[in-house]
């Protein structure tokens, strides 16, 4: 596991690498980020950001999600990966906030995470994103990440390395760690094919380190 002074070197090297790093999907506010994340789930940002400048042309409000069927829906989101899914859960969310939160997304944690097709990522991004709140969502980038590092071990569920960043990142870089981890992981430290012999990151990174000794043998 990394020693303090590794955890700052990592996080100073993250900025280094990813001063502006941000949140890649496509919105104008609160309702546009949540549904975009909703819909990220096992979908990548891009394409994400293919689908919902139509969708968000024609629904502006909850309202507009559940006046039309489902099966309209449906068809408007259907280049995503479980749409069929998804479309319920922006119907019954939609539902959610008109009759708990006056059409509104609401700014604190309890209320995101009750609502439907929303867990601790899609709750965490929103209040970091939208509301300024500090948070740390871990996607699979994320986690990846923080286990190749050491960060985090491998055995632990995604509930605990949130916890353990939480613990070991200070409050005041959570949000900002958060997205350069995702830069760091999509751009850099990818699942097949991580850039080990140029990553500045290599000198305490267990994975890596593990993986340029099987390159040399």
């Amino acid at each position: 596991m990394l020693t303090k002074k590794d955890i700052r070197y990592v996080l100073d090297t993250l900025q280094d690498m990813y001063p502006d790093a941000d949140c890649e999907l496509d919105h104008e506010n609160e309702l546009e980020l949540l549904i975009a994340v909703v819909l990220s789930a096992q979908a990548t940002d891009a394409l994400v950001n293919k689908v919902t400048p139509d969708l968000f042309a024609k629904y502006k409000t909850p309202e507009d999600y559940i006046n039309v069927s489902l099966e309209e829906l449906q068809h408007d989101i259907k280049r995503i990966g479980l749409y069929r899914n998804k479309a319920k859960n922006i119907r019954k969310l939609c539902a959610d906030l008109i009759e708990k939160h006056d059409g509104e997304v609401p700014n604190n944690y309890e209320s995101l995470i009750n609502l439907a097709g929303v867990g601790r990522k899609t709750a965490n991004v929103v209040m970091s994103v939208a509301f300024g709140m500090p948070a740390i969502a871990v996607d699979t980038h994320v986690e990846r990440v923080s286990k190749r590092l050491g960060l985090c071990r491998w055995k632990d569920s995604v509930l605990e390395v949130e916890k353990t960043l939480m613990r070991k990142i200070p409050e005041e870089e959570w949000s900002a760690t958060h997205h350069r981890m995702i830069f760091f992981g999509r751009y850099h430290c990818q699942a097949k094919t991580p850039h080990c012999p140029e990553c500045p990151l290599l000198s305490v990174c267990r994975e890596g380190q593990k993986r340029m000794k099987k390159q040399d043998v």
